[in-house]
């Protein structure tokens, strides 16, 4: 059996509450099954180093390999389903810390998510960037 690598299980409650979040709407019981192959994830906020756009499974599963904010919870959970389309808004905070600075991390996210064939296939990410520049001492 692979070890799982220790950027998933540093971010294991962010990946927890979103299925919490897409019950009922997404086939897997872990969030990896849940995504298409050809899912494109964008990320609407700018940091060094962090791209803004992936594309693919694989791209994203390999930037989380190396994941090393250690969140410790997830909470304040708010799940909307668009009626009549396969979009469900999540709103969520995830809590933790960040490990070269020793710094508290407490962050909110509103994810917005396409569905198709009960896989996320778009994931359109905002989150509150003051927080992550607190948490990393910058």
């Amino acid at each position: 059996m692979e070890k799982q690598p220790i950027g998933f299980k540093n971010a294991a409650p962010f990946f927890n509450i979103v299925m919490e979040g897409l019950k009922g709407e997404v086939d897997g019981i872990q969030f990896w099954d849940a995504v298409a192959e050809d899912a494109v994830f964008d990320f609407l906020y700018n940091f060094p180093g962090f791209p803004n756009r992936m594309e693919g499974r694989a791209s994203y599963m390999d930037w989380f390999r190396n994941y090393s904010m250690k969140i410790k919870s997830a909470d304040h959970l708010r799940a909307y389903k668009v009626q009549g389309e396969n979009i469900v808004v999540l709103e969520y905070q995830v809590h933790g810390i960040e490990p070269s600075s020793g710094n508290p991390y407490d962050n909110r996210f509103c994810s917005i998510v396409t569905i198709k064939d009960r896989k996320i296939v778009y994931w359109r990410d905002y989150m509150d960037s003051l927080a992550v520049m607190l948490a990393s001492g910058n």
